[in-house]
C-alpha cells in the first residue's frame, strides 16, 4: 500500500495559485431536502495543502505550501461574490479541511461568518478527525445552517484503510454523531471504482452500501464521484492493475440504482466527466440527463445510441 512518501514522489507539479484569489468559483442549482431547487455558490478556496495524503486525491494541485495568510480567505470569498449572481446556499471548498487552522485561520471565522449573513446554508468540507469544537464555534457565528461534507469514499473494510485517508469507519461514525448532537448537518462524498476495487459490479455494490450507511449516520446528501486518474500515483496503480477508471455507463447505472433504493438526496459529480465516455455522439446528451437527474432526484429515460455504451 503506498504511503505518504511514495504518493508524493509520483506527483506532477502544482498549479500556480494566488492566496488572495480563489482558484475557481461557479454558480449551480441543487435541490434541498424538500425538493426545492436552490441557487448555490461554490467557491474553491486557495488554501494550505491538506495534511493528509489521500491516495486518489488531486486537489493538492491548487494549494499553498505554507499556512494561509490571515485575511486571505475573506478576500477570496469577496472576490468570488462580487462576480457571482444571487444565491441562498454557499459551498466553501478548500481542497482539504475547513477546520484545519493552517488552512483557515481561526481569527478569520468571524469575518467569514459576517460575509455569509445572507445565506440559509453554508457547506464546508472537513476530515472526521477535525470535527471538533471549532465546528461548533463557527456554526454559532452563522445566521444560516452549517453543513459539513466528509469524504467517506467507501466503507469497504479492505479498501478504505488502503486509501491513506487516516480515518476508520468508526471515526466517521463518531464524527457524524458529534455533528448531529451539535445541530450541524452532514453530507458525504463517495467513490465509484476506488483503487483496489476494480470489478465494476462490486464497485457499484459498495458505492450503494456506502450511501446507505452514510444515510443511516444522518447524511442528508451523498455525492458519488467517479474516481479519476491524474495525480501520478493513480497511473502507477492503473499499470499494476490496482485501479480501473469507471465507465460513464457504470456511473449511470449506480446513480439509477441509488435513486431507486437509497433514501435522502443522491447526486453524481459531473466534473470533467468526458474522460469516462467513449462516444462523442451521445456524451453531451448523457451528461445533460445526469444533470437533470441531480435536480429532479428521479431516474429519467436512458439516452439511446449505437455505441457500445447504450
Amino acid at each position: 500500500m503506498p504511503g505518504n512518501a511514495e504518493i508524493e514522489a509520483h506527483r506532477p507539479e502544482k498549479n500556480p495559485v494566488n492566496p488572495r484569489i480563489p482558484y475557481h468559483y461557479l454558480h449551480e442549482r441543487e435541490p434541498d431536502h424538500t425538493g426545492k431547487i436552490r441557487q448555490v455558490h461554490t467557491i474553491f478556496l486557495t488554501n494550505k495543502e491538506c495534511p493528509f495524503r489521500c491516495l486518489m486525491c488531486d486537489l493538492w494541485k491548487n494549494t499553498l505550501d505554507r499556512p494561509t495568510p490571515e485575511g486571505a480567505t475573506p478576500q477570496q470569498i469577496r472576490h468570488a461574490l462580487e462576480r457571482l449572481p444571487g444565491a441562498t446556499v454557499i459551498k466553501l471548498y478548500n481542497s482539504g479541511n475547513f477546520f484545519d487552522t493552517g488552512a483557515i485561520p481561526r481569527s478569520d471565522y468571524r469575518v467569514i461568518a459576517e460575509m455569509l449573513s445572507g445565506y440559509d446554508r453554508v457547506i464546508v468540507e472537513n476530515h472526521p478527525r477535525m470535527c471538533n469544537e471549532r465546528c461548533i464555534e463557527f456554526a454559532g457565528m452563522l445566521d444560516g445552517k452549517l453543513e459539513i461534507a466528509i469524504g467517506l469514499e467507501t466503507i469497504h473494510p479492505e479498501v478504505l484503510p488502503r486509501l491513506n485517508k487516516q480515518f476508520t469507519v468508526d471515526d466517521f461514525v463518531k464524527a457524524a454523531e458529534f455533528l448531529r448532537e451539535n445541530g450541524i448537518d452532514l453530507r458525504t462524498f463517495l467513490l465509484l471504482n476506488p483503487p483496489y476495487l476494480t470489478e465494476t459490479e462490486k464497485s457499484m455494490e459498495w458505492a450503494l452500501k456506502s450511501a446507505e450507511f452514510a444515510r443511516r449516520q444522518g447524511a442528508g446528501a451523498s455525492t458519488i464521484i467517479p474516481t479519476r486518474p491524474g495525480n501520478g500515483i493513480m497511473e502507477v496503480l492503473q499499470k499494476r492493475g490496482d485501479f480501473v477508471p469507471p465507465t460513464l455507463r457504470a456511473l449511470e447505472k449506480v446513480f439509477e440504482k441509488a435513486l431507486d433504493t437509497v433514501t435522502g438526496r443522491i447526486f453524481v459529480d459531473l466534473w470533467d466527466l468526458e474522460q469516462f465516455s467513449t462516444c462523442s455522439r451521445c456524451f453531451q446528451y448523457r451528461k445533460k440527463r445526469l444533470h437533470k437527474m441531480n435536480l429532479k432526484q428521479q431516474v429519467l429515460p436512458r439516452i439511446r445510441c449505437q455505441c457500445h455504451e447504450a
